[in-house]
Formats: structure tokens, sequence, C-alpha cells
């Protein structure tokens, strides 16, 4: 078995070695719903679901900027994953680069006003999109169920402002 399909397949206490259906289920729908979710946006707004969780991180943060490592941590991605995908925002003129005044060794990602437009065009559309994949398919009462539970695992509170 190759180690991509023992991590799809983690077994359940009592269950002899079978998937746990509810792991197996949770994975391939992330993968499933982010792939479709990632893929609407770049066709209508020429952006990644990474793009648009760092553009909306900046927007949601004080003064519209974070230090780049702060943004790394917000969107679950490396020192040089974040390096990578700021330097296309800041080629698209999505984010600007900015240097702490007071300690050169810190550098800011800054949200420009043409970034700031693409966040809200594409903030409308990508609302619905999850509605239509994910919210349609619950009930109220189902999805804040399902917010309880998920709440239990680490990181789940880690960058709220995804959803907002």
């Amino acid at each position: 078995m190759s180690s991509q399909l023992l991590s799809t397949q983690a077994s359940s206490p009592g269950s002899g070695g079978l998937p746990d259906t509810a792991w197996v289920r949770f994975l391939r729908a992330h993968a499933a719903l982010t792939r479709e979710l990632s893929s609407r946006l770049e066709a209508l707004h020429e952006l990644t679901l990474s793009d648009f969780d760092v553009l909306v991180q900046l927007y949601y943060a004080e003064g519209r900027r974070m230090r780049r490592i702060d943004l790394a941590r917000s969107v679950l991605l490396t020192a040089s994953g974040i390096t990578r995908l700021l330097d296309g925002l800041e080629r698209s003129g999505l984010v600007a680069r900015e240097r702490c005044a007071s300690d050169a060794r810190v550098t800011y990602a800054v949200l420009t006003e043409s970034g700031m437009r693409k966040i809200e065009d594409a903030r409308e559309s990508h609302l619905a999109d999850i509605e239509e994949l994910f919210g349609s398919r619950f009930s109220p009462e189902e999805r804040d169920q399902l917010a309880d539970l998920l709440a239990r695992l680490p990181l789940a509170h880690t960058s709220e402002a995804c959803s907002q």
C-alpha cells in the first residue's frame, strides 16, 4: 500500500483495519471542494484559492498589511511558499512589499487599491460558489453542528477571516 493511500485510509479503533469512512470522506470532500472553488476563482477572477486566501487575510488585517511571516502562518504556508505566492501577486499589482522603518529584517505585504478591487469583485461570486457547493447541502442546524465538530480539530480556528 502506498503512503498516500495509507494517509487517506486511517483506521478507527475497532474497525478491524478498515478505512475510517468519516476521515476518508472528509479528505475527499475537502480535495474536491477546494479544486472546484479554485477552478471557479481562476476562471472568473484569475486567482487561485491560495491567492484569494492571502488577499482576504490582507483585506481584513489592520492597515490592510501584514508581516510576511505572519501571513504565511495564517494561510498555512512555508516562508518560501508565501514568498512565491506574494511574488506573483506583486507582479500582478495586487500586493506591494513594504519595509519596516524600525526593523530592516521585517517586510510587510500590503494590499494595493487594485488588490482591494480584485478581492471585492471576487468575494461575491466566491461566497455564492461556497453556498452552492457546500452550504446548500446542509440545513443551518447541520452547518452549526458541523462547525462545532470541526472546532475540536487542531488549527480549526486559524485564519477565520477566510470565511468572511
